[in-house]
């Protein structure tokens, strides 16, 4: 028994002896660990970033759409450039469009001595599929490539509709929406418009082509400067890049009544950007809603009387033997401008949630101020079949440049002028409908023959590329001026939160005001089109979790 007690007892020193030994090689303090925190300066869902100062927040969606009726997600089947051949309504016409994507946003915020100095950066990663560029095939627009495969038109053409050659094969595709950066009220890089509305194209909407206000939300390079005087009142000024989404083009019709270029419809003619769009706002936001003036002054900048890219027989002998373009001079550059007043009214008696929003513009030389995704880049240009005796079918042609001009002559502004609103309501917190409308008019001016007016310039080509309309031979009347049309609704469920289902319908309808024939290459073949009004619907069905 002794013996059994001494063994306890000295196993027991013995263990006290080495977890003493142990004890003594631990560090005198452990180092704390640096957990990330939360920042409450800016709202939820900020964190600092550790060892800095600067607080940070990821966010996103991951969206699929399914598109019918369209060539493209966003856009109705009123085109028929060689990236939207929608437009021809043949066979060949996708029935189904669809889309994945993935956004990812990062938003950083420090506090200085000089204020907040935020970054903002907003990118996307697509895959679309089912959405072709017709192939150089018979140019008919009868055979397609798949997505990716590179394409070239000539924007309003309706002769070579669908035309293209192809390229290699794209596999998706990455967008930069937002990058820039804000210190002492001023915004650097690519933002938001300061000439849209606070919800930008979509007041309550999802398509993209929605006619009658600014658009470019997802946003345009730009160094502007905003200034706040309280109680919700603030004022924006600067100047933003017109280059890729306020440019609609200045159209060279050559030799007046010589019919230069595609089916008399001219050539764009856009010499180099020489200065950036002037823009700004003055808004009134507070609880009950807001109000927005907005302003943009834009830069019309021609090349030469010759197109170079035409050359001088397509040119209508604009060119003549005079050799290098310069030769042959230019119009004079002419500054257009646009204004909108923008309107959002919150707390209306149908619910609580509900808004309506509406807005008005006017143009003149600045038309994708109004007509963004319909305008000169991708002109309405539709076809239909007919029961009329004769012609192969119908035609609906809708021209919105810039400006245009024939050789020798100044430019011409055109003027456009529309608006759009919708009515946002709230069924319960899991069910929501949108019921939207827009219009858009697109004015050339007086049609008198010689005037030199907008009109004039364009009808002089158009009726004689078509066996010169004026005596009646096939174009009986030319009017180049026509509106758009648009209704739509969504409705929207929301079975848990931030996950969304979304259904949308939108009619457009044309109303063009040229009266008889013209020589294109469209759905049914190479002859006569008779012009008509157009009309055109997409569905657009959509699952989109944020986060």
């Amino acid at each position: 028994m002794k013996m059994v007690k001494s063994l306890i007892l000295g196993s027991a020193a013995g263990l006290v002896a080495m977890s003493g030994a142990q004890a003594a090689d631990l560090p005198v303090k452990a180092k704390a660990v640096e957990y990330v925190r939360i920042c409450s300066l800016y709202g939820a869902g900020f964190y600092y970033i550790p060892g800095t100062d600067t607080c940070i927040k990821l966010g996103g969606y991951l969206r699929v759409d399914m598109g019918v009726n369209t060539n493209g997600i966003f856009t109705s089947n009123y085109s028929t450039t060689s990236s939207n051949p929608g437009g021809l309504g043949n066979r060949f016409t996708n029935a189904l469009t669809w889309r994945s994507r993935e956004d990812l946003n990062i938003d950083t915020r420090t506090a200085t001595e000089y204020g907040v100095v935020r970054t903002f950066f907003d990118a996307v990663f697509t895959w679309t599929d089912d959405s072709y560029t017709a192939s150089s095939n018979s140019g008919l627009g009868s055979a397609y490539s798949q997505l990716g495969q590179s394409g070239s038109g000539s924007g309003a053409s309706i002769v070579n509709a669908g035309n293209a050659t192809s390229g290699g094969v794209a596999t998706g595709s990455l967008g930069v929406y937002h990058a820039f950066i804000q210190f002492a009220g001023f915004t650097i890089g690519k933002a938001a418009s300061p000439f849209s509305a606070p919800w930008g194209q979509y007041p309550g909407n999802i398509n993209d082509a929605l006619v009658g206000g600014g658009a470019a939300l997802t946003g345009v390079n730009q160094f502007v400067y905003t200034a706040q005087f309280g109680n919700g009142v603030s004022a924006t000024i600067g100047v933003q890049d017109p280059t890729q989404y306020y440019q609609a083009g200045i159209l060279n019709f050559g030799v007046a009544g010589t019919g230069v270029g595609t089916s008399g419809l001219g050539f764009n003619d856009y010499a180099g950007t020489v200065a950036p769009d002037i823009v700004g706002n003055i808004k009134l936001d507070q609880a009950w809603g807001m109000v927005q003036l907005s302003a943009a002054a834009h830069d019309n900048n021609p090349a030469y009387y010759c197109n170079s890219t035409a050359g001088a027989s397509a040119a209508g002998g604009a060119c003549g033997a005079a050799g290098p373009n310069t030769i042959t001079g230019h119009p004079d550059t002419k500054w257009g401008f646009a204004v909108q007043g923008s309107i959002t009214i919150k707390n209306i008696p149908t619910g609580p949630g509900d808004t309506i929003n509406a807005d008005g513009v006017y143009t003149n030389g600045a038309t994708r101020y109004n007509i963004h995704e319909q305008s000169q880049a991708g002109a309405w240009t539709t076809f239909a079949g007919t029961n009329a005796v004769g012609p192969l079918g119908k035609v609906g042609i809708g021209v919105a440049p810039d400006a245009v001009f024939n050789a020798g002559g100044q430019l011409q502004l055109i003027s456009t002028w529309g608006g759009r609103a919708a009515f946002n309501h709230n069924w319960d917190p899991y069910w929501s409908t949108s019921v939207y409308g827009a219009y858009a008019f697109v004015d050339y001016g007086s049609n008198t023959v010689g005037s030199g007016s907008a009109a004039d310039v364009f009808c002089g080509s158009f009726t004689a590329a078509n066996t010169n309309a004026r005596t009646g031979a096939s174009i009986t009347s030319c009017n180049p001026n026509y509106s758009v049309t648009q209704i739509g609704t969504v409705t929207r469920w929301t079975p848990v939160k931030n996950l969304t289902f979304s259904g949308e319908f939108v009619y457009s309808h044309l109303s063009q005001n040229n009266v008889g024939t013209v020589t294109a290459n469209g759905s049914y073949g190479t002859g006569l089109y008779q012009l008509a009004d157009q009309n055109t619907y997409q569905v657009l069905l959509r699952a989109q979790r944020n986060f």
